[in-house]
């Protein structure tokens, strides 16, 4: 078992009872929370309640097909991975499976070698706190212990101060509009106002001993942006 996984939940979506058995046996023994559906319906409500992480689906499923199934799991806003089996080495089965939002696709059959493979780029992908400490450039997340350390130092954060340089760190290079950062960090449901990240912007540049603003950047009429060092 590997125990760098514990934790990780992976839902199986398939109408072949022997490859949802085999694939739950290897995933489990890999030390992985696997639940199994047998088709789209049934993949929709389990999702809603087991969270997973990674979503492996197959196309071809008697009524909600693999596609819509992508499509809908895609709509529900969730960060999930999705990768996608096919029995049919097609590229436009590739590029509709793309277009609907899958991160990747195995053609059947394929060796459990080569998913677990594309199971964990996902993650590292996706989801890089799972595995504990990351390092992005002069930061140091460590998601588990709730710390950064930026060269070598740890800061002293508030919950609120970690959860948005975490998320500035991880969507570095990118501009993030005040709207983004409030639903990235604060939640959909959030009822303050935009001027709240400006607050917590200004905090941590001073934490960060930023004064020229080389590390937060502000970008007039859009938002901020974090440049790694």
């Amino acid at each position: 078992m590997n125990q760098m996984v514990n934790g990780v939940k992976i839902l199986l979506v398939d109408d072949e009872p022997h490859i949802l058995q085999f694939l739950e046996m290897g995933l489990t023994g890999e030390g992985y929370q696997v639940k199994t559906a047998p088709d789209g319906m049934s993949a929709m409500m389990t999702a809603a309640e087991f969270q997973p992480h990674v979503v492996v689906l197959d196309v071809m499923m008697p009524g909600m097909d693999g596609f819509e199934t992508c499509r809908m799991l895609r709509k529900n806003g969730s960060p999930v991975a999705i990768i996608m089996l096919t029995a049919r080495d097609e590229v436009e089965d590739r590029v509709k499976g793309l277009t609907l939002g899958a991160d990747d696709y195995l053609i059947k059959p394929f060796s459990f070698e080569e998913l677990l493979a594309r199971i964990g780029a996902r993650l590292r992908n996706q989801f890089p706190t799972l595995f504990g400490e990351v390092v992005m450039g002069p930061f140091r997340l460590d998601d588990r212990r709730k710390e950064i350390v930026f060269q070598g130092d740890l800061l002293e954060l508030t919950p609120t101060e970690y959860d948005l340089l975490h998320y500035l760190v991880l969507n570095h290079d990118i501009v993030l509009s005040k709207a983004k950062i409030l639903d990235g960090v604060w939640g959909y449901d959030f009822g303050g106002e935009e001027n709240i990240v400006e607050v917590y912007i200004r905090s941590l540049r001073e934490k960060l001993k930023d004064k020229e603003h080389t590390i937060i950047k502000t970008i007039r009429g859009s938002g901020y942006r974090v440049d790694l060092l």
